[in-house]
């Protein structure tokens, strides 16, 4: 068992989070999460109305008895989804984690410390993490440039970002982007970090919401195989590499403004790749972490396997160096 700052002020066994992933974070991936002993996150805005969110919420309760969150992602819009009603229908259906991201949340951390509700603020920069910290989060996510979604206009990598924040953050940091094992958890830990999000390491579980189609691309696909769309809007979003996103990135090259890849980028698109299987149907989220994921476990499988094999890692790798260092001096 590996305790931290993050699972005792959380409440649970282990320090993994599954963050909010749009069209991911339903009820029977988050409920398989914290079933497992880690902390599942729904997403707000996959859910068409606040009431459709209160119904997944009351779903996600008849899965699991355990610990569980909600993920409240503020983000520019030209018709901006009505937050307050999403944050007031989260409040009254007695959740007490929340995972906010994107613009400054201030309005709703005040809201939801009114209500005794726990804030996991997910930032991409230093500077956000201290802003968020003084805004009164009582925990941050750090992302870096490894992973999906919106990785920030900084470029900082988590080897980086990581061990930067944690000099600076007083409050439990999760390290978030390119983690998928345990020794991405135990290096987090040993950068400064209280435990890891992952993303799409979740999105490649038995229990994702996503056509298996896909979960068998990200296991074929590498490293490699992610694209960087919207970079000359100073709006950076890592997404899988396929023929949309390939042409997107071109025709920024080409000087193309957002309106002339509007139709290509819809959101509509990218949900119909979970729906049908056909990856190439839309722009979708996936990282770099696509490269370390060679299987399609249980939720519960994965948890376990990472705390297993991170224990051993620091108990028998790092500790038997240790103890091969006072060998060599003895001698």
């Amino acid at each position: 068992m590996i305790t931290t700052r993050f699972t005792e002020m959380f409440g649970v066994d282990h320090p993994i989070v599954q963050g909010g992933m749009q069209w991911v974070g339903r009820a029977e991936l988050v409920a398989a999460v914290a079933n497992a002993g880690a902390l599942g996150m729904i997403t707000a805005l996959t859910q068409p109305t606040p009431d459709d969110l209160r119904k997944e919420i009351a779903r996600c309760r008849e899965l699991t008895n355990k610990p569980f969150g909600v993920n409240l992602t503020i983000l520019p819009a030209i018709k901006p989804p009505p937050y307050a009603e999403y944050r007031q229908a989260i409040i009254e259906s007695g959740i007490k984690i929340v995972e906010t991201a994107g613009n400054k949340p201030q309005e709703h951390v005040d809201e939801f410390k009114k209500h005794g509700v726990k804030v996991l603020h997910k930032c991409t920069s230093v500077r956000h993490a201290l802003s968020a910290e003084r805004m009164g989060a009582d925990a941050i996510s750090i992302d870096g440039f490894e992973c999906a979604g919106h990785p920030g206009e900084d470029d900082t990598p988590g080897l980086i970002l990581i061990p930067a924040a944690a000099d600076k953050v007083k409050i439990p940091m999760i390290a978030s982007g390119g983690f998928g094992d345990a020794r991405g958890l135990v290096a987090a830990l040993a950068l400064g970090a209280e435990g890891i999000n992952m993303g799409t390491r979740f999105m490649c579980t038995k229990e994702s919401p996503i056509h298996q189609l896909v979960k068998e691309r990200i296991v074929a696909n590498d490293e490699r195989e992610t694209e960087l769309i919207f970079r000359t809007m100073r709006n950076t979003s890592r997404v899988a590499r396929n023929a949309i996103s390939t042409k997107v990135v071109q025709m920024e090259k080409e000087g193309a403004k957002f309106e002339d890849v509007r139709e290509l980028v819809a959101g509509a698109r990218g949900k119909m790749v979970y729906a049908t299987g056909d990856a190439d149907e839309g722009i979708w989220s996936a990282g770099q972490v696509q490269g370390l994921i060679h299987d399609i476990p249980s939720c519960a499988e994965l948890i376990s396997r990472i705390m297993h094999e991170a224990e051993a890692i620091i108990r028998s790798r790092l500790e038997g160096m240790m103890s091969g260092g006072k060998r060599q001096a003895a001698e």
